[in-house]
């Protein structure tokens, strides 16, 4: 490989940028409208625009992402996660284009992708399972059937996605129908294909994953262990490497099986096995994810090996670095820093960040895909960065997470900081009597006890010092002088009346007409649940958004007759009327 395409964004693309440097092959980066300035187009050697807002129109477009590799001279393809980095038709159509794919081959991603396929794959080699449908179910009432059979909770799962997207877990029967088909919107959404399949949810468990490299000579080694119990709405918020409080026997099945699972699947490049835990110590295997995980420096900082470049060394066919299991060394902790506001339900905030100062010092890491003001955008993953923490052992990673959290200053955007300062002073988690997080623990006993206060709103501001230009395409970084930059933004302004079109102000509360139902997110109108001029109750979920790749709920604030004000599928600003309740 001399150059890389890099199919993402963010911290991610970053990060994936830094390693073929440290490599020494080039990187290419690729941006949406809204990322013509971000991080990760500055690091890399070169940036192309995908020309588009959406990510169905940028980052999902195999047509654009292959036309820039071909323009720009990649001979290689680094997917990063998210996106398109478990499609095999990506993968396929990256190898047909006579480039390198730097992760599983396309019959890996679609044999461990299958969900389904998956399971009957663990079957063979023997890993321990719960019990769930053979084949993807056709319709609600199959749902219905099967929890009546094997009982509450169940999990109703994407059978070709990952990561908690089309995923939902039920408690009870009447809200069966309802999650299953919220799951196949979120599948179709995210993956394309809507099927989904059915097994028993285990109650209360462990989120435990095994990181797995696998070479082209024939060496498939599981490299650590992590915890990812730290969750809400099936997204990881904290996570930490190795896996602690393990016995040894669950420790060595867990290794075993993820081993087992990659070798019968012919695996190569970089991947992770995932189990459940129950309180009762039953392991049950999850899935694979078939690319690099979001956590996984966790597992770099405590096994001593750079997970990417080892992924760029196996494109290469060159053997892994090490051929034997790495022995952990420390302990390391991850924290998700998300555009979010914990107080309001994490909701996503998109906007730009007026203060952005990260913690320092003794085992601090942090991998962003941001900096004081870049602007979040809400169409794209709330995730801002990541703060790796590390220590000998897992009580000195908590006290320096304490003080790097305490240090750590973000402003213009909403953060899930307070959540993870306050999640370090729960014994549940410090484990002074006994580890008790679980992958509901968030939902159910730390929304009990800690009530995190809403955001206080602030303007967002932001100094540019610097802008680009496009020559086909291909961006090009101007630096100009701040003071001309807000002397064309004044000319600009003084010139909106003689042809400049302004976007209209969403209108105040008071001045919205009474019965008023607005977006509590910028996002897309997903779906209505009640059809215009139907009757609904207080309380109703009338309407789904999406934004920042997660679903919220829109609900009737009094019963009436609901009258729709937007379309299905429209991008919606924050505020912006919905609906009428009269």
């Amino acid at each position: 490989m001399r150059k890389v395409l890099i199919a993402n964004r963010g911290e991610i693309a970053v990060r994936i940028a830094r390693a073929c440097a440290d490599y020494g092959v080039q990187s290419v980066a690729v941006y949406a409208d809204a990322d013509a300035d971000a991080l990760h187009v500055r690091n890399a050697d070169e940036a192309y625009a995908l020309q588009g807002q959406r990510p169905a129109e940028t980052y999902l477009s195999i047509e654009k992402l292959l036309e820039i590799a071909k323009r720009s001279g990649a001979d290689a393809v680094h997917p990063g996660y998210g996106f398109l980095s478990e499609r095999a038709e990506f993968a396929r159509a990256v190898l047909q284009a006579g480039l390198v794919w730097i992760g599983p081959n396309p019959e890996t991603i679609e044999a461990l992708g299958d969900k389904v396929a998956a399971r009957k794959i663990a079957q063979q080699v023997g890993a321990p399972l719960v019990a769930g449908t053979p084949e993807p179910v056709q319709d609600a009432r199959e749902v219905v059937a099967f929890a009546a059979e094997h009982g509450l909770p169940i999990a109703i799962k994407a059978a070709f996605g990952g990561g908690g997207r089309g995923l939902k877990v039920a408690w009870r029967m009447d809200e069966v129908a309802e999650l299953y088909e919220s799951a196949v919107r979120e599948a179709v959404t995210a993956f394309g294909r809507g099927e989904c399949f059915i097994e028993q949810f285990l109650d209360q468990p462990r989120h435990i994953e095994a990181q797995v490299l696998a070479d082209t000579h024939g060496h498939v080694v599981v490299v650590g262990t992590r915890d990812c119990s730290l969750q809400r709405r099936n997204q990881k918020l904290v996570e930490e490497a190795p896996a602690p409080f393990l016995s040894d026997a669950q420790r060595h099945r867990i290794h075993e099986a993820a081993q087992a699972i990659c070798a019968q699947a012919g695996y190569v490049s970089a991947g992770t096995v995932e189990f459940l835990l129950s309180k009762e110590g039953q392991i049950s295997f999850l899935e694979v994810n078939t690319r690099l995980q979001v956590e996984h420096p966790v597992t770099e900082e405590t096994a001593g090996i750079d997970l990417v470049v080892e992924q760029l060394r196996i494109a290469d066919g060159l053997p892994l670095s090490f051929t034997c299991a790495p022995m952990p060394r420390g302990h390391s902790i991850e924290f998700r820093i998300n555009a979010e506001d914990a107080g309001r339900g994490y909701l996503p905030t998109p906007g730009t960040i007026t203060v952005f100062k990260a913690p320092s010092g003794p085992g601090i890491r942090l991998d962003t895909g941001v900096e004081q003001g870049s602007t979040i955008p809400g169409t794209f993953d709330s995730m801002m960065a990541k703060l790796i923490v590390t220590g000998a052992t897992r009580e000195q990673a908590i006290c320096r997470a304490r003080r790097a959290l305490r240090e750590f200053q973000i402003e213009g955007v909403a953060s899930v900081l307070p959540f993870h300062r306050a999640v370090l002073e729960e014994p549940d988690f410090t484990a002074q009597e006994g580890f008790k997080v679980h992958t509901r623990w968030i939902e159910t006993v730390f929304a009990q006890r800690v009530a995190i206060a809403p955001r206080a709103d602030s303007p967002s501001e932001q100094s540019l010092q610097r802008t680009f230009i496009e020559i086909d395409g291909k961006r090009v970084t101007l630096g100009l002088p701040s003071q001309l930059l807000a002397g064309l933004a004044a000319a600009n302004t003084a010139g909106a009346g003689a042809g400049l079109v302004a976007s209209a102000p969403q209108a105040s509360a008071a001045a919205l007409p009474e019965g008023s139902v607005v977006a509590p997110v910028s996002g897309t109108l997903l779906a209505w649940n009640c059809d215009d001029g139907q009757s609904v109750e207080a309380g109703d979920v009338i309407a789904v958004m999406e934004a920042m790749k997660m679903e919220t709920a829109i609900t009737a604030h009094h019963a009436g007759t609901l009258h729709h004000k937007q379309e299905q599928g429209q991008l919606l600003t924050a505020g912006t009327v919905v609906a009428e309740i009269r």
